[in-house]
């Protein structure tokens, strides 16, 4: 499995509990913070919930 770059771009306020919740298990505490994680399906999945939120990068 390869690994993602994701960044949080836009604020969850205002969004349902679980799209936060989502935000919250992925690690995300801050707006504009990056994390580095692998690609799984699980991991795949949750960014798919929240991809009107984050910017979504492959690492090399």
């Amino acid at each position: 499995m390869g690994k993602i770059k994701v960044t949080q771009v836009k604020s969850a306020i205002k969004h349902t509990v679980r799209q936060k919740r989502t935000l919250e298990a992925l690690g995300f505490r801050k707006l504009h913070q990056t994390i580095e994680v692998e690609a799984t399906p699980q991991i795949l999945g949750m960014v798919a919930k929240v991809n009107h939120l984050v910017v979504v990068e492959e690492v090399k």
